[in-house]
């Protein structure tokens, strides 16, 4: 035991040095930030130097931001014609919009795909799991289907989800904007109440739906905006009566009240559809999991004494 004393003592001070270090380093790091905090918020202020003028800048916008530009240039080079409006799309679809969505999504897409070889090499050259054989070729060629489909599989997977629960909240949304305008309020002031009282994806649409009205655009035109940003059937179907109530003076509240029945029915019938699919959908579980596990514990034992029996 005293012999090892030595070493971590040896040890413990190279941890405390490296440590220190750190904190050096990262205190250094605060107070320069702090620094050029300070300059930014002077007015007038000017670097003549222009490496200070360019550590003023954030290291976002001085290190990923040019990666990231530089990747999205790549992805954009070698994607097919069409692919980033889809994938634009399909961002507003899933509530995942911005101004940088986009090219932050071809990216990683760059991303993944390059790490394709890199596996490849990790994977037949080093062989951490030690496999061989078709195990090793499949399971490579798992990998390799995951990194360059996984980024498209996930975004379809989130357009899919606020899709769903677009459809899910709608027949509630509906049932408070039939109570809202027979008490007497407009729709659009409706539209608003169920914004403040209702959180949610389609309460961010109908707001979002609000705020271009409120800029000058018409009712139409922003409703129109809302079916093809959200590209759900009942949202179609609500946003096309509401379309047509305006244009031959039909009342809104009669229009409302006809919608939310048919929004529940349909709701209803999306539950037993769901559940429907169900059974059908543990078949695969249950044959390739639970069968032969089911089939190890009843048949084991005896096929282990007829074994014995026999020899």
């Amino acid at each position: 035991m005293t012999s090892d004393l030595p070493l971590e003592l040896v040890v413990i001070g190279i941890g405390v040095a490296i440590g220190l270090a750190i904190y050096f380093f990262l205190s250094q790091a605060e107070d320069r930030s702090v620094v050029r905090d300070s300059l930014r918020q002077l007015d007038g202020y000017e670097v003549e130097n222009v490496r200070d003028q360019e550590l003023l800048n954030p290291l976002s916008d001085r290190a990923i931001k040019p990666v990231l530009q530089g990747l999205t240039g790549l992805g954009r080079r070698f994607t097919p014609v069409g692919y980033v409006d889809q994938v634009k799309q399909k961002l507003i679809r899933s509530g995942k919009a911005g101004p940088d969505a986009a090219d932050r999504f071809l990216a990683v897409r760059v991303i993944t795909v390059a790490l394709v070889p890199v596996v490849f090499v990790v994977w037949y050259l080093v062989n951490p799991l030690g496999m061989d054989g078709m195990m090793q070729h499949a399971v490579f060629g798992f990998a390799a289907f995951a990194l360059i489909a996984g980024p498209d599989a996930i975004l379809n997977r989130n357009v899919e989800a606020r899709q769903y629960e677009l459809r899910r909240q709608l027949p509630d949304i509906m049932d408070i904007l039939v109570i809202s305008v027979e008490a007497g309020l407009g729709f659009e002031q409706a539209i608003d109440r169920v914004v403040q009282s209702v959180p949610g994806a389609l309460s961010d649409e109908f707001s979002r739906m609000l705020g271009e009205v409120r800029a000058g655009s018409s009712r139409a035109d922003a409703m129109r905006a809302l079916e093809e940003r959200t590209d759900v059937p009942e949202i179609r179907s609500f946003v096309l009566s509401i379309l047509q109530a305006d244009t031959f003076g039909v009342s809104i509240g009669r229009v409302l009240r006809s919608q939310a029945d048919e929004m529940r029915i349909k709701r209803r019938q999306l539950a037993q559809e769901r559940a429907q699919k169900a059974p059908v959908k543990m078949m695969v579980p249950m044959v390739f999991c639970v069968f032969p596990a089911l089939f190890v514990v009843v048949l084991g034992p005896a096929i282990i004494n007829i074994r014995e029996s026999f020899s």
